[in-house]
């Protein structure tokens, strides 16, 4: 069973009893919402206990003292910090880098309800080192990860930052008519989408309560009501509504965050947790449209589609104990990898991935949640680790997730 029909299952147990969900249940589905669906990795068999550790040179001064981003130098070099989770230092394989992570609380609010916080370590271009930030309510980091886009405290947000990685500074604020939840870069960086809402879409509200274990607990409310596309040069933008998603189990009630995504070649947007039924394109338009021939069978998996567009990440592919996810012909969807990891999370080229991978003498019951950031190359049985295994620290106190951009 894949994870969509995991979803599929776990809503149609719930319609019985719509605001009665198993603990955690929204915050489950609304990480998957946070987590960038880069398109830049692919991965490979069994693994190897390969360590690399590369330090990042202190970036070079170019003409008129412009700072040469960290992410740049050694740009054909895997950076990796196996023995750092949280990372401090600069991750990067192939054309992709750990542009940030984030982890989130849950604060319980004065008049009852509670709100999902992040803490962001975000990429410093300068130093080469993350740097922890509660400043933003929500943020996307642009290809070439010079830029991100940022979102004040609290949604929805009436402007739109963007944000020098290298000075850490707002070099410009664009200013939005509807409030703003969510942003994501397009391909080429020169456009946002800008999902807006009535409501704080990372809040749970007493008004509006929820059946955890059997007892009443504020609840996520759907309230998106579009998006507006954003010329990042010009900062214009249009506007288009899009109602929140319904269907016969409900499903607008339990998902607050809805966020629109780029389809790989940027010409379309999509809203929804994975493949059909759930996702759904449109025009830039805000018109309703079929989903592209190329995208077909692009699921749940992060990675989607590799960067020449002829392979897919896939699901769960392991029996019994096994831990393994597929790789699949984009045209047809048909498997032609079996990789041992359990996430496939960003391409690095059209051979490599960066995925999440757990111990292997631990990959099972509990052990399955100690894993790692690993780098994977598809036809050998080499897997690079680029982190430690995944914990919480002093500094970030939950587990953490990765947002990769390109270089």
């Amino acid at each position: 069973m894949n994870v969509d029909e995991l979803v599929r299952d776990a809503l149609r147990e719930t319609a019985a009893d719509a605001v009665s969900v198993p603990a955690g249940f929204t915050d489950r589905v609304l990480a998957v919402r946070r987590r960038r669906r880069t398109r830049r990795i692919v991965a490979t068999a069994g693994i190897t206990a390969a360590v690399v550790a590369v330090a990042v040179a202190v970036p070079l001064l170019g003409d008129g003292d412009e700072v040469r981003p960290a992410s740049r130098m050694n740009s054909s070099a895997i950076i990796g910090h196996p023995d750092q989770s949280p990372p401090r230092d600069l991750i990067a394989a192939g054309d992709s880098v750990l542009a940030a992570f984030y982890v989130t609380e849950t604060v319980k609010q004065d008049n009852g309800d509670t709100l999902r916080t992040p803490t962001y370590g975000l990429l410093n271009q300068k130093t080469g080192k993350y740097e922890k930030t509660k400043k933003w309510a929500f943020l996307d980091v642009a290809p070439g990860s010079r830029t991100a886009a940022v979102l004040e405290q609290e949604l929805p947000a009436k402007r739109i930052g963007l944000l020098d990685l290298i000075t850490g500074k707002v070099d410009r604020w664009i200013k939005v008519d509807h409030g703003v939840g969510g942003v994501a870069f397009s391909p080429d960086g020169k456009k946002l989408v800008a999902t807006t809402y009535a409501k704080n879409p990372d809040r749970n509200y007493v008004d509006h309560p929820m059946k955890v274990n059997g007892k009443r607990q504020p609840g996520p409310f759907a309230s998106r009501t579009g998006f507006s596309v954003v010329d990042v040069a010009s900062g214009k933008s249009d506007w288009h509504e899009v109602s929140p998603p319904e269907d016969e189990f409900g499903f607008s009630s339990m998902k607050s965050r809805d966020d629109f995504e780029w389809s790989h070649d940027g010409s379309l947007l999509f809203a929804g947790l994975s493949s059909e039924p759930f996702r759904q394109y449109y025009d830039l338009n805000g018109d309703e449209t079929g989903v592209p021939v190329g995208e077909k069978h692009v699921g749940y998996p992060e990675a989607g589609l590799s960067p020449n567009g002829k392979l897919v990440a896939g699901d769960f592919a392991g029996s019994g104990r096994e831990i393994a996810v597929a790789v699949n012909d984009a045209r047809t969807g048909k498997r032609v990898y079996k990789l041992p990891a359990q996430q496939l999370l960003a391409w690095a080229d059209d051979k490599r991935l960066i995925a999440w991978g757990c111990d292997p003498e631990k990959c099972s019951g509990t052990g399955e949640f100690r894993n790692q950031l690993l780098l994977v190359t598809i036809g050998t049985n080499k897997a690079v680790p680029l982190s430690g295994f995944r914990k919480a620290s002093a500094d970030y106190p939950g587990r953490w997730n990765p947002i990769f951009s390109t270089r």
